[in-house]
């Protein structure tokens, strides 16, 4: 993939990640708070579940607290396994249980999912529970990974394990990253009482290899407009066109292609009722078909951009044409008007939309690193 580190540097232009500003200054100061009070409370957390991104399973840790995470008991809890790619998930396992690290892919919607993580922390802490009264399992994770979805059915669980429980607070979850600004924490089991400590999500101050910082940027663990929309679909693309994943959309582009032919071939009754507005909501299942097309005229227009291509990827200038091509392509297929304004945005938007919702497939954009067998 040496193509996408070489247009990195040409077409996103020269950035930093870090908490002096420069180009891009995305370190809120409550982070820095949090990060003071994370660090201060590690130090007395029985077990630590560190939440991580199934997509980005290194990218997305927390460089700066793995010194005192490592020397804790740990669960690496890799959420959003349903957007990861199954056929490389089970090789993050091996890796990590290579390192002698717990691990375990989640999704943390799912409540049988979280019960078998909650089941491994319980194997975890066997010894501690028999000796300790009370407990502390703190969950920790940078933006945007789930971890207050991960909190919130971890409550749903504790209420039905023990009714006897008084009500619980529930996290608050939402799509952009710093929804949680303060530590609070829950009780989850009143023999021995465990308490579960949800905290914000906390990024290092500086990220020194720019293609790490793209890659949470792309999972959202940094805002868009901190690095930009239309570099993080650049960056995108550029992974995309490396992997050469748009040629295996070619059964998409086909049946695309004879659906296009099928509306050519049927005799439309022009009507001016047909220009007003339907009142009536469109039904769940409409919608979802109205997004599947959508994701798949998106693939057919990569497909279509890419099997044409006759440059070479490893080329960052014509790597970088066929971006620009595929940018128009995207906004036809997008059906975005030309002069709409801020048209590239607008791609850039809804492009990032559909990957981050799994409606062009399965990704898991960190490598698997190679571990050489001490002899």
């Amino acid at each position: 993939m040496a193509g996408v580190g070489k247009i990195l540097k040409k077409c996103l232009g020269e950035m930093s990640f870090n908490t002096g500003g420069g180009n891009i200054n995305w370190f809120p100061g409550h982070m820095a708070a949090a990060t003071r009070a994370i660090n201060s409370r590690l130090k007395l957390a029985d077990l630590v579940i560190e939440v991580r991104d199934s997509r980005i399973p290194l990218s997305s840790a927390n460089q700066d607290l793995q010194p005192r995470l490592s020397s804790k008991r740990r669960v690496i809890a890799l959420n959003k396994k349903d957007l990861a790619n199954p056929n490389i998930m089970h090789k993050w396992v091996d890796y990590f249980d290579s390192c002698n690290q717990d691990c375990l892919p989640i999704n943390a919607h799912s409540r049988s999912s979280v019960q078998k993580l909650l089941e491994l922390v319980e194997l975890k802490l066997k010894e501690k529970i028999a000796k300790e009264p009370t407990l502390l399992v703190m969950v920790v994770g940078v933006p945007n990974v789930g971890k207050s979805a991960l909190i919130n059915c971890i409550h749903q669980i504790a209420s039905m394990r023990f009714p006897v429980q008084e009500k619980k607070k529930r996290a608050k979850v939402g799509p952009l990253p710093g929804v949680t600004q303060d530590i609070a924490g829950f009780k989850i089991a009143q023999r021995p009482s465990i308490y579960v400590l949800d905290t914000p999500g906390v990024l290092v101050p500086t990220i020194s290899d720019i293609e790490t910082g793209l890659k949470l940027a792309l999972a959202g663990s940094v805002k868009d407009s901190v690095v930009g929309e239309e570099r993080i679909a650049q960056y995108l693309l550029a992974v995309l066109n490396t992997r050469q994943t748009p040629l295996h959309w070619r059964n998409v582009h086909s049946d695309s292609l004879k659906e296009l032919q099928n509306e050519t071939d049927k005799k439309h009754d022009y009507n001016i009722k047909n220009l007003l507005p339907n009142r009536r909501a469109l039904p769940v299942a409409s919608n979802v078909n109205y997004v599947e097309g959508v994701a798949k005229a998106v693939q057919s227009a990569l497909y279509s951009t890419l099997s044409e291509f006759r440059g070479d990827l490893e080329d960052e200038n014509e790597l970088e044409i066929l971006i620009e091509k595929q940018f128009e392509a995207l906004q036809k297929a997008l059906k975005i008007s030309n002069k709409a304004n801020e048209a590239r945005m607008m791609v850039s938007k809804k492009f990032l939309t559909l990957f981050r919702a799994g409606k062009l497939g399965p990704f898991i954009l960190d490598d698997v690193p190679v571990v050489t067998s001490k002899l």
